[in-house]
């Protein structure tokens, strides 16, 4: 066996390139090319943020100091009479309410849970106060809760429409005066700075947006003391039956107040059903546009009455206590809405095909100017045009048709205070980046270079925790999720790196601009951004634009005027205005669509469905509501129960036992793999304890170094916590893993190909940031040293889990210009791969790597065997958030 066959270590524990060892290119010794500018940027989203307040009159200060007794959760005890013993109360025993809290969340339907208390002697054995489920449903009834849904009749063209609401001031008063919100709610616009001469701007809640601040200050002139209450609403028609066509329309609402990593999670309550809308489609109008025209006047007329009482109160504004019981003078103010883009055009009363916040028209939408001001729809010129419905039809419609708007009768929108509804459209990640832009874009994408070859190389990528891998390919998929739009993203840089396009012509800009588009899809789901990763995002959308011909040049496009992919020249100003995209991100509602319209219509007789299905809400939100007051009961009565910052957990976990106990050497290498196992046992062994050692003696002593064991326990997973790239502490980390195990059989006795993933190796100098220090090696074994031999071969304890690691190319000196990833090969001298073993610590987290797979993918590969076979690879930054951040 050569002598350089593996790399000498840096210090104890700590492997580092050897001389001898890897020659194929010079390492990476910095940030090189345009990665410096992105570097630098990102540099100021992890410094320490300067804060100027807003010192503009009194805003959000308090009407008045309360005493404590009259926060939320004692006024809610006064309403249930609650008693000092029993903090379940109205029910009489622990048991008693988390057999309740199981019905009524977790539980079959009604008839049987009642025929489960019917069983005899039950009730008396739990003692239960309720026999059935009606009269759970009476004690339930009685808690204190959220603001009851009322039925009111709409009348449009003649027809009445029954729409199901809530009181929105009462639903603001909820989330605002919730006593779990109230050491997070934020009362003032504040603007943040990246340095201390404030001229770098820093954006990420609302409150930190050009909006919020620019409300405030005229607000504040007109009322002393004013406190802004960002309304946010939401609203999308959705499926509630797989069959059928059954259909709901709901309406969500939160406020601004709330930081937007409370809003984002359902388990924090931070959103509120506002209401169902009618889901007719007027059969009955057999004209299209005139049916067309009626249902977006019902939505308007629906939605005005709903949003109603927002005019007066954000012009006055009301009294209104937080959880905490301190009083203040709020008015709540329409801020965003937030929609797909149907939802957009009916909101904004916009034609289908045009831009809903700008009047570009629609044969100029596929242009890119990066100097022009892609200004809002003259808001004034509109709401003249809306107030000539006086005039009489023809003047209307010739006046909005002149504004560019559709001739809707008074838009909810019209008469609420310091609203311009074409500068509230905010963009929309899951729609409109994902199942609109980048789904059209996968389609262009396979035109181009061929279905077969497209779905070829999608079932042969190596495996990872964190991918989908398509083994049938993505062309024939239907009804595609944003969820798989997502992964396809992944894994659509690699499909495309060094493919062959038809008469052989230049992938060059296909390569540019599909990594110019990942890169806006990453940078726009920043959770905070500054001016300057801003202009990284422009400019992604700049060179995007510069090489989109492409498609034109291939046949496959004649323009670009697709409304969608306009839509991203508004992401920059939307983020300066209202904050970070996940402020406003359509996903979290779709997510509600489950709790609060899927689950609840399930629970129905799916008749007359709409009183059933607001009463099964306002059920479980009582019980959810008495659950956190009982959990404040047994805390101690805390501030609050909802944790912003997270618990210090392990970044590396790994299981209590292993995989399998005792696996022989002679297995090792013939099912793992693992050749020169105890080679580099004996190496690991002289390096840990003297690691200064030059090659020669290193060889010298280990071959003095005798292996007395056959067999070790293995493990066969590790997971891994990444921390958050942008330092924040309000948020889990990087779900990751690392699987290491051979082939074997499932249950049903068919045999499951090997899995050895590739890890990336901190040699020792590895920052959190950027791939200096680092190292691509493929985990062959995961494995613990029987404790009888560690104290003859090691004078201090070793680390407890070790890994035998085969190695891949120092990173290249410069990533490819055109795609931006870093290329690295197998590690080998003489025909022998260079192995390790390093202490499981030592890896940093897993790494996916695209195939070089040439102009045709080699049918004989697969995505077992592509690691071992595959010449080159490049290192792929779009594996999740957390990459794409520190692959620089």
């Amino acid at each position: 066996m050569a002598a350089y066959w593996e790399p000498e270590v840096q210090e104890p524990a700590f492997v580092k390139e050897s001389q001898f060892g890897f020659d194929e290119e010079s390492p990476v010794d910095g940030t090189p090319d345009g990665r410096e500018e992105r570097a630098s940027a990102e540099e100021h989203l992890h410094v320490h943020v300067t804060v100027e307040k807003f010192t503009f009159g009194a805003a959000g200060a308090p009407i008045c100091e309360v005493e404590a007794a009259t926060t939320t959760y004692h006024q809610y005890s006064v309403e249930m009479n609650a008693s000092e013993t029993n903090p379940y109360a109205p029910f009489v025993s622990k048991m008693d309410w988390e057999l309740a809290r199981w019905a009524k969340l977790r539980g079959p339907g009604s008839t049987a849970f009642t025929e489960l208390l019917q069983i005899e002697g039950i009730n008396e054995a739990l003692g239960l106060s309720y026999k059935n489920a009606d009269s759970l449903n009476k004690i339930i009834d009685g808690l204190p809760g959220r603001p009851r849904f009322k039925r009111e009749e709409v009348i449009v063209a003649g027809e009445a429409f029954e729409v199901y609401y809530r009181d929105v001031l009462e639903c603001i008063r909820a989330l605002y005066g919730d006593p779990e919100f109230a050491p997070h709610l934020i009362f003032t616009p504040e603007r943040h700075y990246a340095d201390a001469d404030q001229t770098i701007r820093r954006y990420s809640d609302m409150h930190t947006g050009k909006w919020w601040w620019a409300t405030q200050k005229r607000l504040e002139r007109e009322r002393h003391g004013a406190t802004v209450v960002p309304v946010i609403i939401s609203s999308d028609k959705t499926q509630v039956t797989l069959f059928g066509n059954k259909s709901a329309y709901p309406i969500y609402m939160t406020i601004g107040n709330l930081p937007k990593e409370i809003r984002r999670k359902p388990s924090h309550g931070g959103h509120i059903l506002l209401g169902y809308l009618p889901t007719t489609r007027l059969d009955h109008i057999t004209n299209k546009a005139a049916r067309r025209q009626t249902l977006a006047n019902l939505f308007h007329s629906c939605m005005r009455r709903i949003l109603h009482p927002l005019k007066q109160a954000g012009v006055d504004g009301i009294p209104m206590a937080s959880g905490d019981g301190v009083r203040r003078h709020t008015h709540p103010i329409f801020a965003t809405f937030v929609g797909d883009y149907p939802e957009q055009l009916l909101v904004t009363a916009v034609k289908t095909g045009e831009c809903p916040r700008c009047p570009v028209p629609h044969d100029e939408l596929g242009n890119y100017d990066p100097d022009y001001e892609y200004d809002f729809r003259d808001l004034d010129s509109i709401l003249d045009a809306l107030a000539s419905i006086s005039d009489g039809p023809t003047a209307f419609v010739k006046a909005c048709t002149a504004s560019g708007i559709k001739p809707v009768q008074h838009p909810f929108w019209e008469d609420l205070p310091y609203v311009n509804i074409y500068q509230s459209i905010t963009p929309d990640i899951l729609h409109q980046l994902y199942q609109g832009v980048m789904k059209h874009y996968i389609l262009w994408i396979t035109k181009a270079c061929g279905a077969a070859e497209i779905d070829a190389r999608c079932r042969r990528f190596p495996p990872n925790h964190n991918i989908r891998l398509f083994m049938k390919g993505i062309s024939m998929l239907s009804r595609v999720t944003g969820r798989e739009h997502v992964q396809m993203c992944q894994l659509l840089l690699g499909l495309v790196v060094d493919i062959q396009l038809p008469s052989r012509q230049s992938t060059v800009q296909l390569l540019r601009a599909t990594r110019a588009l990942l890169d806006f899809c990453f940078l726009a789901q920043y959770p905070v951004h500054t001016d300057e990763t801003l202009d990284l995002l422009e400019a992604a959308l700049q060179q995007f634009h510069e090489n989109k011909d492409v498609f034109i040049e291939l046949g496959i496009r004649s323009d670009f005027n697709i409304p969608k992919l306009h839509a991203l020249i508004h992401y920059l100003r939307s983020i300066k205005y209202f904050g970070m995209t996940d402020n406003y991100n359509t996903e979290y509602t779709e997510r509600l669509h489950i709790d609060f319209t899927k689950d609840a219509y399930r629970a129905t007789n799916h008749k007359d469905k709409y009183p059933q299905m607001t009463k099964w809400l306002e059920r479980q939100e009582k019980v959810l509501r008495h659950d956190k007051y009982i959990r404040w009961r047994l805390a101690g009565c805390p501030q609050s129960t909802i944790k912003c910052k997270e618990d210090e957990r392990p970044r590396l976990k790994m299981t209590r036992h292993p995989s399998l106990k005792a696996i022989s050497l002679p297995k090792l290498r013939s099912d793992y793999g693992a050749t020169y196992f105890e080679a580099a046992l004996a190496r690991f062994v002289v390096q840990y304890h003297q690691p200064n050692l030059t090659r020669l003696q290193l060889e010298t002593a280990a071959a003095g170094v005798y292996i007395q064991f056959q067999t070790v326990p293995v493990y066969h997973k590790i997971k891994f916590r990444n921390e958050d790239p942008f330092g924040r502490n309000t948020t889990p980390g990087t779900l990751d893993a690392v699987h290491v195990r051979p082939m074997h059989q499932d249950s049903r006795g068919r045999d499951v190909p090997p899995q050895f993933d590739t890890v990336l190796v901190n040699l020792g100098a590895g920052a959190d940031r950027g791939l200096q220090g680092y190292r691509v090696a493929q985990v062959r074994v995961v494995f613990s040293l029987p404790p009888r031999i560690i104290s003859r071969l090691f004078e201090k304890p070793p680390p407890k889990h070790l890994a035998y690691v085969e190695w891949f190319s120092s990173f290249s000196a410069a990533p490819d210009p055109n795609t931006g990833m870093y290329k690295v090969q197998r590690s080998v001298r003489d025909g022998e791969r260079q192995v390790s073993i390093v202490p499981v610590s030592q890896i940093e987290r897993s790494v996916h790597l695209f195939p070089k797979f040439g102009a045709m993918v080699p049918r004989e590969w697969t995505s077992s065997t592509v690691l071992d076979v595959a010449p080159a690879f490049f290192v792929n930054p779009f594996l999740n958030r957390h990459t794409f951040v520190t692959f620089l």
